[in-house]
């Protein structure tokens, strides 16, 4: 069931979000702008395995150096506007099929071919920061009502010293990417970490030209060839919830059971601060710059959980933002908290049957702040009351399952439910949505996570987390 999206990607506080941009020739140090020049991050390369094949990492051809042309009103690129499924389809890679299931499958929480709900879409540009006057050295991508704005870079030739930033409107949010060490004007494939809210603001610092050097390499300069622009909350509550339901079973394709009766997670602060406090731990993962799930620090350890059809690969991990802190400030508010971002790093370990992938992060001292959960190895009793910090269609984190409501419709219904395989999953009525996918379900009793969610139907279900504590126990 779409829900409507009642939160504005508003700035109201903020800790410095971090970052780091996966790949690069050579190292080369990213910097939050306006601070005393400490690095928060590093280039690294993806590891050395194939790439997963998603909608959002086309290979797209190099540009000519020189500007561009006149606009082709059939070519998106030059005109801004969004890519249609055929004109994706003809770009390269596509979303990659999900494992073929009945069509009685139950229902994940998510909207997407590939289990992930959609938060936003890709739209065509060609926008050139160039030199020597062949390019503005400042551009603003601009789409009003966006939650987000995320750019893709299709050229990055710098001469050393010169470094481009990427803020917001107003600059609270601001990242700054330097030169490699190494001149490269070859063409590239780089995501920058998104901006939260509606404007991005991309500028080219230049320093000086020692020898007149930009006069003779007159190929350089940074492409954008592809933004990411985030739904605003009606258009995201104009999204499909298409999940799947269970082998062998039908259901209704929606998980709030009911009346929905989660809540912002700061109501929580006051009336229930243990849960308050154990959902700051959870994240909201961006997943190829359009696509959302949820996940969880796991233990003391750098260590993330999710489902594995949210992602399977280290490589899919590089390109996934997790967004710690994304809450809003006020209890039925408008505006959020500025989230500390930092990119996905390494899959540890992932498996379909019991649809989880354990996986790391980049910058993880940034994000320690934010505490951890712990699986409990016992299985839950029939009746026990639960409670779920998720993203539910994109939203800042909300909680299901309200403490004194006497179990309400928050509470375990089946400990051995069928999931993929017999007697996997924990079943319940908590409410949860498309985006839900990955959230920890964590008991009352113990306040750990008794199952990892992943499928909506009402009832709703996840994998059993005394299942998973014995499956993860080496690597946690």
């Amino acid at each position: 069931m779409a829900v409507e999206m009642r939160r504005k990607a508003g700035m109201a506080a903020g800790a410095c979000a971090a970052l780091v941009l996966a790949g690069a020739t050579g190292v080369t140090a990213w910097r939050y702008a306006g601070d005393d020049g400490r690095p928060v991050g590093t280039w690294h390369e993806a590891p050395g395995v194939a790439r997963t094949p998603v909608s959002a990492d086309q290979a797209q051809p190099a540009d000519p150096a020189g500007p561009a042309g006149p606009a082709d009103p059939a070519d998106p690129a030059q005109t801004g506007r969004v890519l249609t499924p055929e004109e994706a389809e003809g770009q390269g890679d596509v979303v990659a099929p999900a494992p073929e299931r009945s069509a009685a499958d139950r229902p994940l929480e998510s909207a997407t071919v590939d289990g992930r709900q959609r938060v936003g879409e890709l739209v065509r540009v060609d926008r050139l920061l160039g030199y020597l006057g062949r390019g503005p050295q400042k551009e603003t991508f601009r789409y009003p009502g966006a939650s987000y704005v995320k750019l893709h870079f299709k050229r990055m030739a710098m001469l050393p010293g010169d470094y481009l930033t990427v803020a917001n409107a107003d600059g609270t949010e601001s990242y700054r990417y330097d030169a490699p060490k190494v001149l490269e004007t070859g063409s590239v494939n780089k995501w920058a970490m998104s901006v939260t809210g509606d404007t991005a603001v991309l500028e080219m610092h230049r320093a000086a030209n020692p020898m007149g050097a930009g006069n003779l390499l007159g190929a350089l300069g940074v492409g954008v060839d592809r933004v990411a622009r985030g739904f605003s909350r009606d258009e995201q509550s104009r999204q499909p919830e298409s999940q799947l339901i269970p082998p062998g079973r039908t259901g209704r394709e929606e998980s709030v059971c009911g009346a929905d009766t989660s809540k912002d997670a700061v109501c929580y602060r006051s009336a229930d601060p243990v849960a308050y406090t154990k959902s700051k731990a959870i994240a909201r993962l961006l997943i190829n710059g359009t696509e959302l799930c949820t996940g969880w620090r796991v233990g003391i350890k750098n260590r993330m959980l999710t489902n594995n059809h949210c992602f399977t690969t280290s490589s899919a991990a590089y390109e996934t933002e997790v967004w710690f802190n994304y809450q809003c400030a006020t209890c039925g508010g408008y505006d959020v908290f500025q989230p500390t971002k930092v990119w996905g790093k390494e899959v540890l370990s992932t498996d379909h049957t019991y649809d989880y992938t354990l996986f790391t992060v980049d910058n993880f001292d940034a994000i320690k702040k934010f505490g951890f959960l712990q699986l409990d190895t016992a299985r839950p009793a029939k009746n026990q009351e639960l409670y779920v910090p998720q993203h539910p269609a994109g939203e800042p984190t909300r909680i299901a399952g309200s403490l004194g409501d006497k179990a309400g419709n928050c509470s375990v219904t089946d400990p051995g439910y069928t999931g993929y395989t017999a007697a996997s999953d924990v079943a319940y009525y908590c409410d949860t949505e498309g985006g839900s996918s990955g959230s920890p379900v964590l008991s009352r009793k113990t306040n750990k996570v008794v199952a990892l969610h992943h499928f909506g139907g009402c009832p709703n279900s996840g994998v059993r987390g005394d299942l998973l504590a014995a499956k993860l126990r080496t690597l946690l």
